[in-house]
């Protein structure tokens, strides 16, 4: 399974870090992803979601 938000599909992005002396190397950055305990079509079920789907109300959480 990839490292990504299972409503909203949100992935990785690429970028560089960037040193003082203006030195650039790849880097990765990752979705706040939570595993959560949410409604899937009725059912309960854990799926992991980024936190903006999860502040929106996207995610129906079951108790």
């Amino acid at each position: 399974m990839a490292y990504a938000c299972e409503i909203c599909g949100k992935l990785r992005q690429v970028g560089n870090n960037v040193s003082h002396a203006n030195n650039r190397t790849k880097r990765v950055f990752r979705p706040n992803l939570q595993t959560v305990k949410a409604l899937v079509k009725g059912a309960a079920r854990r799926i992991r979601v980024c936190t903006r789907c999860l502040r929106s109300g996207l995610v129906q959480k079951s108790v």
